[in-house]
């Protein structure tokens, strides 16, 4: 199992590394994250239904698959038509928010016109609303820091984000394999340890150092250094709230009875498995870089 992570991430953490090439080359409204951001919108969305179509929930993945397109696109309008005041004024939080908001009350006027008898309606409404929020909004949120300090820190900051937790989930992994005796969470993840709590926090303060030591002057400039005390605080924080996301996941699977959202990558599951403590951490994330970033000028 460690071994097909450890594959999968030399595959994908290159291929991202060339998709933030290319859309670096493609401008400041980032067409080529925007495509990304809808793909991977799209299947988790359809993943989260497929995995919480049990009981009374019914979500219907058409509509919630048009709220996580929506809010992914009420995410780049700032950069697409940045000069319209009223943008400016409502920020990309507010113009996201809306965006879920305008799609609720249209997912609600579509189930009272299809109304016929009581059932799971609102079953299905408190399903479809977290699907769009866990797979569109969180997402969304992430993504938004591709725009920190008008762009020039924005693949630092998602570089950081996705080396510091998958750097921690490798660790928890490994030092949860060797020495995990003592169960952290039974009822949810079985498979959670204390050492592996250990292991999380300390992969994801050196993953996480380490990216913004050497990336911070080739992605950001010459004239930004690592904060080495901030670095090591970020790393363990997003130890941690990665670590928070992945049992989150595991609460929503192991409440509908699946093991897994459905299968797309060889030791990981499903795109969702994949996902789920990073765009748990993102929006947080973006928040730290505007508040307390982990570099400094030098």
């Amino acid at each position: 199992m460690l071994g097909w992570r450890l594959l999968i991430s030399a595959i994908l953490v290159p291929a991202f590394a060339g998709l933030f090439w290319l859309d670096h080359r493609s401008g400041p409204a980032a067409p080529v994250l925007f495509l990304l951001c809808q793909v991977l919108a799209i299947r988790s969305t359809w993943e989260f239904c497929d995995l919480v179509t049990v009981r009374n929930l019914r979500p219907r993945f058409a509509c919630a698959a048009v709220g996580s397109s929506l809010v992914v696109v009420a995410a780049w309008l700032i950069p697409w038509f940045g000069e319209a005041p009223a943008l400016r004024e409502t920020g990309p939080a507010g113009l996201i928010l809306s965006a879920c908001v305008l799609w609720l009350l249209g997912s609600l006027a579509s189930q009272a016109v299809r109304f016929r008898a009581p059932g799971s309606e609102m079953e299905t409404s408190a399903s479809e609303l977290l699907a769009v929020v866990y797979c569109g909004v969180l997402l969304a949120m992430t993504a938004q820091s591709r725009w920190l300090q008008g762009g020039a820190w924005g693949y630092l900051a998602l570089g950081a984000l996705v080396i510091t937790v998958k750097s921690g989930d490798i660790g928890g992994y490994t030092l949860g394999r060797l020495f995990g005796r003592r169960k952290m969470a039974p009822h949810l993840s079985p498979g959670k340890t204390w050492a592996g709590f250990v292991g999380a926090l300390l992969g994801a303060a050196l993953g996480g150092w380490l990216w913004l030591r050497f990336a911070t002057p080739w992605l950001a400039g010459p004239e930004w250094a690592v904060a080495h005390g901030r670095a090591i605080a970020w790393g363990l924080t997003f130890g941690l709230i990665g670590l928070v996301g992945d049992l989150c996941e595991s609460l929503i699977k192991r409440d509908v009875g699946r093991k897994d959202a459905a299968a797309l990558f060889p030791g990981f599951g499903g795109l969702l498995d994949l996902l789920d403590s990073v765009i748990y951490a993102g929006p947080v994330a973006w928040l730290w870089w505007l508040i307390w970033p982990p570099i400094s000028a030098s």
